[in-house]
């Protein structure tokens, strides 16, 4: 149908002409009311974006003089955030004087990285920027579930 037959025809119905494929030879269009294909449109958008993975980072921070005790609560917390399906960034702030002895900070985040690896595949390694240590944590495959996956059971429950 050639352009101008489409759009007497779509006037006559009270439509409009809506191009639905522009790169086809010749373009392909439909007679629609535009506001409701607008509707449909955000409608599929809306649902499309309801099934993606949204991925989520947890931050935990230390210091190198963070004491042992609270060095193992903040690596039960990483270890936790993996299970559930986040990613971690594990972050170790050098501030003052503690910029001059950086190796101690990377003695702590060696030894993180050593005691998490059953639970972490490494995304990138330790390193510096600026006065901070960081790692990005990513949940091993296979090991955990997602975090909208786990939260599904509990509303069903």
């Amino acid at each position: 149908m050639t352009l101008f037959d489409a759009m007497k025809t779509a006037r006559e119905q009270g439509l409009d002409v809506v191009e639905i494929s522009p790169n086809a030879v010749p373009p392909v269009c439909k007679l629609v009311d535009y506001g409701k294909f607008l509707y449909e449109q955000s409608k599929k958008a809306h649902e499309a974006k309801k099934h993606q993975k949204s991925s989520h980072i947890k931050e935990v921070k230390f210091r190198p003089s963070t004491a042992e005790h609270d060095y193992q609560v903040r690596k039960n917390q990483i270890i936790r955030f993996l299970d559930e399906g986040y990613k971690v960034k594990a972050m170790i702030f050098h501030r003052g004087r503690e910029m001059a002895h950086q190796e101690v900070g990377r003695k702590k985040m060696d030894r993180l990285m050593k005691e998490i690896m059953d639970h972490a595949q490494i995304e990138f390694g330790p390193r510096m920027e600026a006065n901070i240590l960081l790692a990005l944590l990513a949940p091993k495959k296979g090991a955990g579930s997602t975090p909208a996956a786990q939260k599904a059971p509990e509303a069903q429950a």
